[in-house]
């Protein structure tokens, strides 16, 4: 599952990264993105790109293109 199916209030869990987007993997891995991370989503613009999501204990702005480099499963 991506981020994109997701609604504001959901909560997921990282499971992994799509393959191919090598830029986007280590970009999100240097903020702490790493699999087993617990996250909720909490916004999403009105146009729906960027997409806010809460991870330990900050909340963090993805453009959507980003957060669909993560694989989650909703909890």
């Amino acid at each position: 599952m991506s981020i994109s199916a997701m609604k504001p209030g959901d909560r997921a869990r990282i499971t992994g990264f799509e393959k191919g987007r090598r830029d986007y993997r280590e970009k999100l891995l240097s903020m702490g993105m790493v699999p087993g991370t617990e996250f909720a989503l909490t916004r999403i613009a009105p146009l729906g790109d960027p997409v806010e999501i809460r991870v330990r204990g900050f909340a963090m702005s993805l453009r959507r293109q980003e957060a669909d480099a993560l694989k989650v499963e909703v909890l």
